[in-house]
């Protein structure tokens, strides 16, 4: 079947509104990516099914969950990432949760991560930072690191924030802030805001999106200044209690199995759509179960219902196809509710796609491929969500497969 005038045809799709966290009446839109990439697939069935799809109506979809927002293009964990993420139809935003020097919580994706997101290298901020700028000198790259916890609330609310990037052959500051991956954008930083936890709960609320903020894991010993791992767990929790979002309307995340159980233990309600992250790592095989960390019977018995691998964990090579992996059927088994992560954040998938398809790298040839691995672990697995860089694709296909 022959695909043409696609982007057209989408740029004329109805819209459904919403109001967005300024007030105003926005709508949910594809936009022209999902069509490019229906275009792209090989002909078959798939291509035949979403590009049939071509004239519905978007809609929001708790399947589609908004990675750090719209962080293939708009400043990660910003109002307007997380708007963007709203307007493409993501039933569920993610703040990844870190705290202050002062134990504010706050949305970044690391504790020490903001020399690469923020200005603070050539703010008045810059003493702060852990590790000062050094300059690329011959093979050594250049290099700093700066933390949220070296800085106030206050001190945090003054930092401007950008595209998650640094030039590692800079010899200054100001080139450090260069970088951006060319398949990401610099278009949309202007008046990005940066956003505590609280703030980001009022917003996301705001335009009736979800929430599945993570507790992302510090980077300073624990406690730290009386501040216990349990009392960070627990404040994050609070916020939401605080601001009357119901428990099932949140999907608290962590990589620290020990934050989950806490939260199964002490916070029961939320207890129950608590996730436990996981990801590849050295010596893992997705379809030799001696390589596997995770025993998923005995998750299940200490209550654990929601399991996140990363997405290279859920996929292999079937003889030349992207299939589901043996990691994922056996967890499926097992009673876990799956949630993968993350879709088009590897940028062009004509290379192999890199980490996050490590496991079929050999099997993809280009960007249609990202929706024939969303049909996989759709389809074959039965994922409940999908986090995604740009959540417009999943948003696409979620609402033409009626999920």
């Amino acid at each position: 079947m022959r695909i043409t005038l696609i982007a057209a045809t989408l740029a004329a799709l109805p819209a459904v509104a919403f109001a967005d966290g300024h007030g105003q009446s926005t709508a949910v839109s594809y936009g022209a990516r999902p069509a490019y990439l229906v275009d792209k697939l090989p002909e078959g069935p798939l291509k035949e099914k979403l590009a049939s799809c071509m004239g519905q109506t978007p809609a929001p979809t708790a399947f589609s969950i908004g990675h750090r927002g719209a962080a293939l293009q708009f400043p990660e964990h910003t109002d307007q990432s997380y708007i963007a993420g709203a307007r493409q139809g993501a039933g569920i935003l993610e703040c990844d949760v870190t705290f202050t020097k002062d134990h504010e919580l706050v949305c970044r994706h690391a504790q020490n991560d903001l020399h690469t997101t923020t200005n603070i290298l050539v703010s008045d901020l810059a003493d702060t930072c852990n590790t000062a700028f050094t300059p690329a000198s011959g093979d050594t790259k250049a290099n700093a690191e700066c933390r949220t916890s070296e800085l106030t609330l206050d001190q945090f609310r003054t930092l401007t924030p950008k595209m998650d990037s640094a030039d590692a052959t800079a010899t200054t500051a100001e080139a450090y802030q260069g970088g951006v991956a060319g398949y990401r954008t610099t278009l949309y930083t202007d008046k990005a805001n940066l956003m505590t936890h609280a703030e980001s709960i009022e917003l996301i609320k705001s335009l009736g999106a979800k929430f599945t903020p993570e507790l992302k894991s510090p980077s300073v010993e624990m406690p730290h200044d009386g501040f216990s791992q349990e009392d960070y767990a627990q404040k994050m929790i609070d916020e939401y209690k605080a601001a009357g979002i119901p428990a099932s309307d949140v999907w608290a995340q962590s990589f620290n199995l020990d934050d989950v159980l806490y939260w199964v233990n002490n916070e029961p309600e939320f207890g129950k759509q608590a996730v436990y992250l996981v990801e590849w790592s050295d010596g893992f095989d997705e379809q030799d179960k001696a390589t596997w960390n995770e025993d998923f019977a005995a998750l299940k018995e200490q209550g654990v219902q929601y399991l996140a691998p990363s997405l290279n964990m859920l996929l292999t090579d079937d003889n030349g196809a992207i299939a589901a992996s043996a990691y994922a059927l056996a967890a499926k088994e097992a009673g876990l509710k799956l949630i993968a992560w993350t879709l088009e954040r590897s940028g062009p998938l004509a290379s192999g796609g890199g980490w996050y398809f490590q496991s079929v790298g050999d099997v993809v040839k280009d960007d249609s491929d990202y929706l024939v691995a969303l049909d996989v672990i759709a389809q074959d697995i039965g994922v409940e969500g999908v986090f995604s860089d740009w959540p417009a694709t999943v948003t696409y296909y979620a609402n033409c497969m009626g999920l």
